[in-house]
């Protein structure tokens, strides 16, 4: 069985704005995992070049991805990555999207390529 995938923000606008590897995403993007945190950040850069929040809201809500909240597990594990955060230019939602992936024992896909040398005991997809 396939590991459930998480998604980052940058897999997400990948997709929306039909950037490179965009394609390595689609596919999984129904039931994919997909964080409040990160889903704010997607939300506030659609809104922020020209989106109406109700267009951008029905506009990722049509991927089917499974919303999930932050838990106080993700929020202990995601606030542990802090000392790696500045070196890596790690954003919170960049370790929300990290912890929930360690949490669900999931693939987590990313544009980051800063995440490339990260070593979390899951398995990161680099989309480009």
């Amino acid at each position: 069985m396939d590991s459930a995938t998480v998604l980052d923000s940058s897999a997400m606008l990948a997709v929306i704005y039909q950037e490179p590897g965009a394609d390595r995403v689609v596919p999984r993007m129904r039931g994919a995992l997909f964080s409040t945190v990160n889903l704010v950040e997607v939300q506030s850069k659609l809104i922020l070049k020209g989106a109406k929040p109700d267009f951008a809201w029905r506009g990722i809500a049509r991927f089917q991805c499974d919303i999930c909240p932050l838990d106080a597990e993700q929020a202990r594990v995601a606030s542990g990555m802090a000392w790696m955060a500045k070196p890596l230019g790690l954003s919170l939602g960049d370790r929300v999207c990290l912890a929930l992936a360690i949490q669900r024992k999931a693939t987590v896909y990313t544009a980051d390529r800063a995440w490339s040398g990260l070593t979390l005991g899951i398995k990161i997809e680099l989309i480009r």
